[in-house]
């Protein structure tokens, strides 16, 4: 039976899509490789954090944004090249359709966001967010799928969308130059199954859950893919569909772009071989190398660059890191990413926020510290070294690596030195937790110039750190319709991508770098665009 479109993928990108195609009463099929039960993707498990431009809760917070500043800040990060002419124009989209095309869509839906918004990326040099534009969903990626999904499943049309779940879809139908449908298997039997369709919108994710293939695409000018990574990504994201736009002539670009994350430990309970958790990690921390030296000269610090956090780790000797710190430190700053670490914020629940700010989040640290292979708690810091050898003894996969006591006795003894000091001290690490610490969603998350060595807040902990394979920032190009451009830049006719296929828009819209959160909003964007050119609405204005 014919669908008037097939949508590849039940992530965000798709339940936007279908959601709006059943204003227009369109049959509509979803093709899933996951279960029903896991129906949703990623964004499932996410913190929820959008990227949005001048909205009320900014200027609630007395933050002046505007479309310009953003894209300059854009503009800075992306560091775009003449060839990125897609990118480019999404990026300007976007910072100029956030608000009415994804808050004002998300608002009647119920969805709120927390009222103060995070300053992230805000860059080493002066580039990156000048403001605080990071708006983290009250009820994390959670409650957004659950209510798109609830939306999805009450829709007054909802007999007009069917369901097939566990099917991979391998191949694009091709007639007369156009797609008309695609071609696959049933996860579960191997059955081949076919199915024609008017358009075919392609939102299956990126490549980052398939680590060997994150290995073959990583950016070379950064050296060899380190040994171990970690992988935070869906376990379907493996370029499948990639592939299958490629093989029809579609153009697929700079998939060695990518957003990992630079803090990641084993997952204590995986679900898939290699796991991590992406930590947010203490500002207030000692970020050393696989031997306890610090990095240097200009120390890794969270929150201002993530791309260059993974970059100088990658191209370490051994390719992951340690952060060092005490138990006051990990108690007020420890953060891991996504929802299910985060339940003040999935539940909604004020009061525990408020608990974990002001008593710190003892629940996540002691269960980081019970259950993670990667942490290691001591009185010392000979203690603390010795502890953090024997953990590198016993994981030979990890690369190598020693940890010497005098890099550590050194590295602690001149940090502290400089609080001392006070003033008359500096250090750039300190420096810039000064700087955040003027920002209030950040000084209620940050110690103020806090000793490592303080009897008063010890035990010492350590936590051992590697790159999280995460998101795609490269993808299917496409155009602000979010139409499927072939190799030659036309139109493949009946063609679609949006989210994380289309690297969040044009194959790329984020360039080098991403100023964060701009990938859940762009699942939306890109989708919602794609439905206007389908059914052949005009953008409003």
């Amino acid at each position: 039976m014919p669908f008037d479109v097939a949508i590849v993928g039940g992530g965000l990108a798709g339940i936007t899509a279908a959601l709006e195609l059943l204003e227009h009463d369109l049959s509509i099929v979803i093709i899933d490789r996951d279960s029903e039960q896991n129906f949703g993707g990623l964004a499932v498990e996410s913190l929820g954090g959008m990227l949005l431009v001048d909205t009320p809760i900014q200027r609630l917070n007395r933050v002046k944004d505007s479309p310009e500043a953003a894209l300059r800040d854009w503009y800075s990060f992306a560091q775009f090249t003449e060839q990125d002419t897609w990118p480019k124009k999404w990026a300007e989209l976007y910072v100029n359709r956030s608000v009415d095309d994804i808050y004002n869509w998300l608002k009647p839906r119920g969805i709120r966001f927390f009222p103060i918004p995070h300053w992230v990326e805000r860059g080493e040099s002066g580039e990156g967010n000048s403001l605080p534009r990071y708006h983290i969903v009250w009820g994390t990626g959670r409650r957004l799928m659950q209510r798109l999904s609830d939306d999805l499943r009450h829709h007054p049309r909802a007999n007009n969308l069917e369901y097939l779940f566990e099917h991979r879809v391998e191949e694009l139908l091709l007639h007369g130059g156009a797609v008309v449908g695609v071609h696959g298997r049933s996860e579960t039997t191997g059955q081949a199954f076919e199915i024609e369709a008017g358009a075919v919108l392609v939102a299956s994710g990126g490549i980052n859950g398939d680590i060997e293939r994150v290995k073959r695409e990583w950016d070379r000018s950064w050296g060899p893919a380190p040994e171990h990574i970690l992988n935070g990504a869906h376990r379907y994201a493996d370029g499948t569909l990639h592939d299958a736009v490629t093989s029809i002539g579609g153009e697929v670009s700079k998939l060695y772009q990518m957003w990992n994350y630079a803090a990641g430990i084993h997952h204590p309970t995986p679900r898939i071989p290699g796991e991590g958790l992406g930590l947010i990690p203490p500002k207030s921390a000692l970020w050393l190398d696989a031997t306890g030296k610090r990095f240097g000269p200009t120390p890794l610090v969270t929150g201002f660059d993530t791309h260059l956090l993974c970059k100088r780790i990658a191209m370490s000797k051994h390719g992951y890191s340690w952060q060092v710190m005490n138990w006051k430190i990990a108690l007020k700053e420890i953060a891991v990413s996504g929802a299910d670490s985060n339940p003040a914020f999935r539940d909604r629940s004020i009061l525990r926020l408020a608990r974990d700010i002001f008593l710190g989040n003892h629940e996540l640290l002691q269960y980081l510290v019970d259950e993670c292979e990667d942490v290691v708690v001591a009185d010392s810091l000979e203690e603390l070294v010795a502890g953090m050898n024997r953990l590198n003894a016993a994981s030979e996969a990890v690369g190598g690596g020693h940890v010497v006591l005098d890099n550590v006795l050194q590295a602690v003894a001149h940090y502290d030195a400089q609080i001392e000091l006070g003033k008359a001290g500096f250090d750039e690490q300190l420096e810039r937790i000064q700087r955040v610490r003027q920002w209030r969603g950040d000084r209620s998350r940050t110690c103020k110039l806090q000793r490592i060595m303080d009897q008063k807040a010890t035990p010492l902990v350590a936590f051992r750190e590697f790159i999280v394979s995460r998101k795609s920032m490269g993808g299917i190009q496409t155009d602000l319709q979010s139409r499927v451009l072939s190799n030659t830049g036309e139109p493949i006719s009946g063609l679609y991508a949006a989210g994380e296929a289309a690297g969040f828009g044009g194959g790329g819209i984020c360039g080098l770098k991403s100023l964060e959160g701009t990938f859940i909003s762009n699942c939306i964007l890109n989708a919602r665009m794609a439905v206007r050119s389908m059914t052949g609405q005009p953008l409003t204005p």
